[in-house]
């Protein structure tokens, strides 16, 4: 009851107060310790890993982009989660995943989801794209004490861009930095493969189901050479999460359309096991 009483007292000046639209700014100040960053480390006991996520890839193409993320989470060199997901949406017009620490980066993208609802709701309009990633730039690096201490998030950020009827993508280094990348990225245990993979497949002219295909394909070939990232599981029917963010807003594809790439990728592979190649020219 103290907490609660303590918070009563600021409750009319928070409340009220409009000068900020930002809901972690609020959080910061009503409840800070319910910021994923201001959690205490657990103790840990020798043998405990934290359960990590990768691989996440996105792609831009003509008017959109794609964002997919396989399935597996590890803890150390044990399979932690065949089935978790790391790809979400943002809002209506925008995506993120996560690559790291499993449960502070889900924390932290439910937090994102709100914030953004919270400006929205706020100031009656929704943020730029290059809005919102800065936003998401702040909370990365409330999580820098957490990052120094082995428990980093790492998110990719896609979203539709009105004014340029395309695509834009964001990758971000633990510390908070925001880079704008072009075409195409990958981040997590398996990017380097997965990013080998999307400079041999990469077209600027490719439809939105041609880019979910690259992007399945990056996944498998990450799958391949990375141990911490799952490939499509056909006996479990697990698929990747692939979602496209256009001018249509976002959209998770099905497990039926997912289902179908993967299936797609893996009877490509038995002729060609290294994967699709590349013109020299």
């Amino acid at each position: 009851m103290a907490s609660h009483d303590s918070h009563t007292g600021r409750l009319p000046g928070l409340f009220m107060s409009p000068d900020t639209s930002s809901f972690t700014e609020f959080l910061g100040v009503y409840s800070p310790e319910l910021l994923p960053g201001r959690r205490a480390v657990p103790a840990s006991r020798a043998g405990d890993e934290i359960p990590h996520g990768t691989t996440i890839v996105a792609v831009s193409f003509p008017g959109g982009v794609v964002m997919a993320g396989d399935r597996r989470a590890t803890a150390g060199n044990v399979i932690a989660q065949r089935d978790i997901e790391k790809v979400f949406r943002a809002d209506e017009f925008s995506a993120i995943a996560i690559a790291g620490t499993a449960g502070i980066g889900i924390e932290m993208v439910r937090l994102f989801q709100v914030e953004l609802e919270h400006y929205e709701k706020r100031e009656g309009r929704t943020l730029s794209v290059e809005g919102k990633a800065n936003r998401l730039a702040t909370m990365v690096r409330q999580n820098l004490a957490m990052a120094m201490q082995g428990l980093a998030v790492v998110p990719l950020f896609a979203g539709y861009d009105e004014e340029r009827d395309g695509g834009r993508i964001f990758s971000y280094d633990p510390a908070g930095g925001r880079y704008e990348e072009r075409d195409f990225h990958s981040i997590g245990s398996g990017s380097v493969f997965a990013r080998g993979a999307l400079k041999k497949l990469y077209r600027a002219e490719l439809s939105a189901e041609d880019a979910a295909l690259v992007c399945v394909q990056a996944l498998y070939d990450a799958a391949d050479d990375d141990s911490a990232t799952g490939g499509p599981d056909l006996a479990r029917r697990i698929f990747p999460v692939v979602a496209s963010v256009t001018s249509d807003g976002y959209r998770r594809l099905g497990e039926d359309e997912v289902g179908a790439l993967a299936q797609a990728v893996v009877d490509g592979r038995y002729d060609s096991p290294g994967g699709p190649t590349a013109p020299l020219r």
